[in-house]
């Protein structure tokens, strides 16, 4: 049985259809929900009536703050800010020289932007398979996966926990692939004392809405070199080296200044947002530590999880049995979510293009694994609501 503070509390439910109307005054607690304050807003006005909005070269005054700041907080040498989390996989691949006839490894059990950057070089995904117990790519399965064509290797720090990171970059190292790290769930995670996005080559960022900092949306780029620092910076501003003479291939890229202001308030607050986020974590880890029926995220001595999301796994479910938990969950006003119920793999267009792959391993993850909100703006009796709703689901 569970024996954690909450747990002790609850009482078994087992009414069926009858329970469900006991929840429908409840607000539903969110799956994540971005904290925005006065800072933030003060921050927006200010913009807006400097009438600066944004810098034709894509580095005015609040972004240029915002990527230095962000690159001392992840401890790199140099931040690119751009407008999304997929933009900066593409610009990055770009910037590696991944292109038509490349190969690019990566896990599929992630969001698709992470293969479809991939795509949009012209590149081919050749997806391997996860560790079952951290959810990330598995670097056993990379060499294998390697061939003359390969080009670039992402590994996905998916729920906010940092894949095992020394061996992929030996592998890559050994063949000379470039290493950038999809780090969209993981602001402020760390691998063995340094931060997620100081550990490739390059390192992608989200900061859409549901994100652990948030500018709206937005992404950044962090590296510790300056070649691709600089390919970064045209790349963003459709590849202009001088005003309208574009020396290479690019996008419009471009962080608008209002997102890099709200940007700089939100990882000002992002340190106490983690201490939340591990602090709910630790207690709904407790209060599941006993379930028969689930199996807790992976709490790695080599690392710490930013914890974006709350990751159960219902043991031995196929995909109907875990979705009637989230229904039951779900009706509990409580916002669970599957991230993700179909690998890319399995997808049709990535299946019709690039043909059929098995990955036992992600597969059986994607029919089991549910996700749990543990975002800092949790209060204590939405916490035991989140832990009365899984008890009762699983049970």
């Amino acid at each position: 049985m569970c024996k954690g503070i909450y747990t002790q509390q609850i009482t078994r439910v087992r009414q069926g259809r009858r329970s469900r109307g006991r929840y429908v005054h409840l607000k539903t607690i969110p799956i994540n929900k971005p904290v925005i304050g006065h800072e933030e807003v003060r921050a927006v006005v200010k913009v807006l009536r400097s009438g600066f909005l944004t810098e034709k070269r894509g580095s005015g005054p609040c972004v240029t703050r915002f990527e230095h700041a962000f690159s001392q907080f992840v401890g790199t040498r140099h931040a690119v800010a751009v407008n999304n989390g997929t933009s900066a996989l593409h610009a990055a691949l770009l910037a590696a020289g991944v292109g038509p006839d490349d190969e690019v490894i990566l896990p599929s059990l992630t969001f698709v932007a992470t293969a479809e950057a991939a795509v949009l070089t012209g590149a081919k995904p050749v997806f391997v398979d996860i560790d079952p117990q951290t959810y990330c790519m598995n670097p056993n399965e990379v060499e294998g996966a390697i061939t003359e064509n390969t080009r670039a290797i992402i590994p996905v720090h998916l729920y906010g926990l940092p894949a095992d990171m020394d061996p992929i970059i030996e592998v890559a190292k050994d063949h000379g692939l470039v290493v950038i790290e999809d780090a969209a769930q993981a602001h402020g995670a760390e691998y063995k004392g340094r931060r997620a996005g100081a550990l490739g080559d390059m390192a992608c960022f989200s900061f859409y809405g549901s994100k652990n900092m948030t500018t709206g949306e937005g992404g950044m780029i962090t590296t510790d070199n300056r070649e691709y620092a600089e390919a970064l910076g045209l790349i963003r501003n459709h590849g202009e080296g001088k005003y309208y003479q574009s020396v290479t291939l690019g996008h419009n890229y471009r962080m608008p200044e209002v997102e890099a202001a709200i940007g700089l308030a939100q990882l000002h607050k992002l340190p106490r947002f983690l201490e939340e986020r591990r602090k709910n974590a630790k207690t709904l880890f407790e209060e599941f530590e006993g379930l028969e029926d689930v199996q807790n995220p992976l709490v790695s001595p080599e690392g710490e999880s930013a914890w974006y999301v709350f990751t159960l796994r219902v043991k031995g479910a196929n995909a109907a049995k875990r979705n009637k938990v989230v229904t039951r969950i779900r009706e509990r006003r409580v916002d669970a979510q599957v991230y993700y119920p179909k690998p890319i793999h399995k997808m049709p267009f990535y299946q019709t293009r690039f043909g059929h792959t098995r990955l036992p391993k992600t597969e059986t993850a994607a029919r089991q694994v549910i996700s749990l909100p543990v975002h800092p703006s949790l209060s204590e009796p939405e916490i035991k609501r989140v832990v009365s709703a899984v008890i009762s689901a699983v049970q």
